[in-house]
């Protein structure tokens, strides 16, 4: 798998979060503060790279000189439905983020490719940087439906963050869209007949 570009969260957190949130038992209130939490982390790591720049402003002591992120403020892009249970995650961490909304995706259970049906992006496309959140990156079809939809709309600084991801599914983002990164916080085995993520 080295010949996959994906960014692995390894971090303890993260590690024991994730492994929380695969007990077979985990209730509903756990895996949903745990689907936040993780959120948090990785939006964390995503915007390490984020610009700055200096500006000049009154500090406790007088003027000082302090930092700030240069240009629009990011858009998160939550694929609905699952996606909109990192968002709260993603917007404590950013909350001037605008958020972008698409829903294209539910899955034909037979082809496995994505239905799109409904899109929302805010202004300024162009001009800011996009987070894309998904629980889980499986087929790859959905991520790069949205993707296709970013870019049409004028996106040029596109991120992926998802929770879990196969091979398979990165393979398939990294093939069409070389240029987006995706951070992920575990990259299982291998997709089953079905289309669904095996750990193992």
């Amino acid at each position: 798998m080295s010949d996959l570009k994906i960014t692995v969260i390894d971090h303890p957190l993260v590690r024991h979060k994730l492994s929380l949130m695969r007990e077979k038992d985990c209730s509903t209130y756990k895996f949903r503060t745990l689907t936040k939490e993780l959120a948090r982390l990785m939006a964390y790591e995503a915007s390490r790279d984020f610009e700055i720049e200096t500006f000049p402003m009154q500090g406790w002591c007088g003027e000082i000189t302090g930092e700030q992120i240069i240009g629009k403020t990011a858009t998160i892009v939550p694929i609905l439905r699952a996606g909109i249970g990192m968002l709260e995650g993603v917007l404590d961490l950013i909350p001037t983020a605008k958020i972008s909304v698409v829903a294209c995706v539910q899955r034909d259970e037979e082809t496995l490719q994505p239905v799109p049906f409904f899109e929302k992006f805010v202004s300024h496309m162009d001009k800011r940087p996009a987070l894309i959140i998904d629980p889980m990156l499986a087929t790859g079809g959905s991520m790069v439906a949205t993707i296709e939809m970013l870019k049409k709309n004028g996106c040029t600084n596109i991120k992926a963050l998802v929770l879990v991801a196969a091979p398979e599914g990165v393979r398939v983002v990294n093939e069409a869209h070389p240029d987006v990164t995706i951070y992920t916080a575990a990259l299982d085995s291998h997709l089953d007949e079905h289309g669904y993520i095996i750990q193992v």
